[in-house]
């Protein structure tokens, strides 16, 4: 059987508790154009798409690149400049420095920008446990699986040997189309009921569960 050598993990949601700022900033971006407001839950419902992806489906009768390009700059604005409280959740960094110890390739495979991506890794320090990444402005948004394969290809690793981590159906569902293992989270934007669907071979309700999951899982491999 195939090693399991590489975890992929989403952050919005899995790794960093962001939600509400990215809400705040969508929230912000909607009244400064003067849109008509749309409902947190549905705000939070497009978190882990593309950012292009998430405007269309919160607003299709908008659905043009100018209207797509003028909402992302006034979310951009708002997420970059505004104060919201977002932070990695407990345990993340014990456990990622865990499981690298442990010879595990880290990879994040995110809907955020590259520059996003990469601002937050700078700030919390971790950008040095992860040996490679893909955002949705340089790729194909989730649940396109391309993100996934572009990354497998890069390390040289097989689908079967890889494990997608993430809280959202988009995480769950690229992984199922790239024939990757997935594992869910309970604790981020999307209900266990619409992990479920895509079958994943555990959902955590701490990311601090994580290597004994993979222990148990994968101990035949």
């Amino acid at each position: 059987m195939n090693e399991l050598k590489l975890l992929i993990f989403d952050w919005d949601g899995t790794l960093m508790d962001s939600v509400m700022h990215i809400v705040g900033s969508m929230r912000s971006a909607i009244q400064q154009l003067g849109l008509e407001p749309r409902q947190e839950e549905d705000m939070k419902n497009v978190i882990g798409l593309g950012m292009h992806e998430a405007i269309y489906m919160l607003y299709p009768e908008f659905k043009n690149q100018d209207f797509a390009n003028h909402f992302t700059a006034a979310y951009r604005t708002h997420f970059f400049s505004e104060n919201a409280p977002q932070s990695l959740f407990e345990g993340v960094v014990e456990t990622l420095e865990t499981l690298q110890q442990r010879g595990y390739q880290l990879a994040i495979a995110t809907g955020k920008s590259r520059h996003g991506l990469d601002k937050v890794l700078a700030e919390t320090g971790i950008g040095s446990l992860f040996v490679e990444s893909r955002c949705a402005d340089e790729t194909r948004s989730k649940p396109d699986p391309l993100m996934l394969e572009e990354i497998l290809a890069s390390l040289d690793v097989k689908p079967q040997q890889a494990v997608m981590i993430g809280d959202t159906e988009y995480d769950m569902d690229m992984a199922a189309r790239a024939d990757v293992h997935r594992l869910g989270v309970s604790y981020g934007v999307h209900e266990k009921r619409r992990l479920q669907k895509y079958q994943p071979l555990h959902i955590l309700d701490n990311i601090s569960e994580l290597p004994n999951c993979l222990n148990d899982k994968f101990a035949v491999l």
